[in-house]
């Protein structure tokens, strides 16, 4: 096959409809029954479906799947107990009379798309559990989306193209990557539909990384960013960070330094303080794509996935996204409702007050800052030791900025929008990513004295960041 040719969802439900190995079960709730929809108009479908079903009813829903506190109806758990309960029900009733020369499926989803109210997050899970091979177990796909387009209808119309893509891809490109992602967009576009997570699993993807895929969306814009969690695997920014507020550290951690985590530690303390202990705050490392894309060059997955490797060492979230500033990034966060606030030193303060940077903004840099410092945003600025005179601290007083906006700089420096940090270690002066990374390409040591000892074992063990 051609896979530069894009076919469309017809021509992809009728390849599968035709396909007498193909069998299973569609259960969907929310959207209506979209992409079973697409099974039927292809003609064939007696030879692909076992059932179809729709437990809109809530009650229905319950006494079908179950019900447990915690879980919400359009959540990942939800969409788990679809898939498990909708698979064993289908082996249990079919194995003994087709088993051997079918390969099974379920496709269900949860989705919440436009209410007549208007009010609510346009969003869902995904999943297909199916069998790669005639007798094999079970391999799974999940995705988490966000619905962009403004009717319900158009949005029901794009979780049915999704859905025909995640099972055409289940059965064709599952041992390739970047195939196997580019796909799960076809005939779509990231104006409709946001993919912000994916995880696979089971015999089907052996050898393939979810989080390589996760990569391949931030790459492909099919998504602004995916978050990784502690332990280094995929999970959801969206579950993960709701109603938590936010320490945020934007850079590359190639590697992370002792500066780094001082920044991190820093901003923990402050925010906690503003906020109170007893409120949830979790600190998000954030590593942006952007320049690497802008400039059209390589994005060395391994490379990213050594940087989470790392952070996930030291017990932290990790955020990849294509953001070029903060207020971007700001914005994208801004879902969390709790207050969010970054850290960062006074040459990317710098940076954002830099008149030139607003001169394609139409709003300039009043529309800029504004997108930046909402009610519930602020930036605590971390010191950094002067170029010219390696004994002077350079802090907020010191900002050079051009002095037609010395008044809005006032007043965000006056209503606390942007902070000094007070607690900062003065023995970690000097220490730059970009030093240590010279360092250990060159081969020289001492760099080891510059991160956290779990870094500089982790890097001397797996031979990380040598070109």
């Amino acid at each position: 096959m051609d896979f530069c040719q894009i076919l469309g969802p017809k021509q992809k439900a009728l390849s599968i409809n035709l396909d007498n190995a193909i069998y299973g079960t569609f259960a969907e709730i929310g959207a209506g029954q979209e992409v079973a929809r697409h099974f039927f108009h292809a003609g064939g479908a007696a030879g692909t479906i076992a059932k179809t079903m729709s437990a809109y009813d809530m009650v229905i829903s319950d006494t079908i799947y179950g019900k447990k506190k915690g879980i919400r109806y359009v959540s990942e758990g939800r969409l788990q107990k679809m898939l498990e309960y909708e698979y064993e029900l289908l082996e249990d009733r079919l194995a003994k009379t087709r088993g051997k020369d079918t390969k099974f499926f379920v496709f269900s989803d949860t989705v919440a798309a436009k209410s007549y109210s208007g009010i609510g997050e346009c969003h869902g899970w995904l999943g297909v559990r199916f069998q790669h091979e005639k007798g094999s177990k079970p391999s799974e796909l999940i995705l988490h989306i966000r619905m962009l387009d403004q009717e319900n209808i158009q949005q029901q119309e794009a979780v049915g193209l999704l859905g025909v893509n995640m099972l055409y891809a289940c059965f064709n490109h599952s041992t390739e990557p970047v195939i196997f992602v580019s796909s799960l967009m076809d005939n779509l576009s990231s104006r409709r539909i946001e993919i912000d997570m994916i995880r696979v699993s089971g015999e089907a993807f052996k050898g393939i990384d979810s989080r390589i895929l996760s990569l391949e969306l931030v790459k492909r814009k099919f998504t602004k960013a995916v978050m990784f969690g502690p332990s280094g695997k995929v999970t959801s920014a969206k579950d993960e960070l709701y109603k938590k507020n936010l320490v945020v550290c934007r850079g590359s951690f190639r590697p992370p330094t002792l500066v780094n985590m001082d920044m991190l530690e820093c901003g923990e303390r402050m925010l906690k303080k503003e906020v109170g202990d007893e409120e949830s705050v979790v600190i998000l490392p954030e590593i942006s794509m952007s320049k690497l894309l802008e400039r059209a060059e390589y994005v060395d997955n391994a490379d990213f996935l050594a940087r989470v490797d790392l952070m996930a060492e030291l017990g932290h979230n990790v955020l990849i996204t294509n953001f070029a500033d903060y207020f971007e990034l700001n914005q994208y966060l801004e879902f969390t409702k709790k207050k969010i606030a970054f850290i960062t030193g006074v040459f990317n303060l710098e940076q954002i007050l830099m008149l030139d940077n607003y001169t394609k903004n139409q709003s300039g840099i009043m529309g800029g800052l504004g997108d930046l410092f909402s009610h519930m945003t602020k930036l605590y600025i971390y010191p950094v030791i002067d170029d010219e005179d390696d004994t002077k601290w350079r802090k907020m007083k010191d900002l050079d900025f051009d002095k037609s906006i010395h008044h809005l700089v006032q007043y965000l420096i006056e209503n606390n929008f942007i902070t000094d940090v007070p607690c900062y270690n003065k023995d970690l002066f000097g220490i730059w990513s970009r030093t240590i990374l010279k360092m250990i390409q060159e081969g020289q040591s001492g760099w080891e004295k510059m991160v956290p000892p779990i870094v500089a074992q982790k890097v001397v063990s797996d031979q990380l960041f040598k070109k």
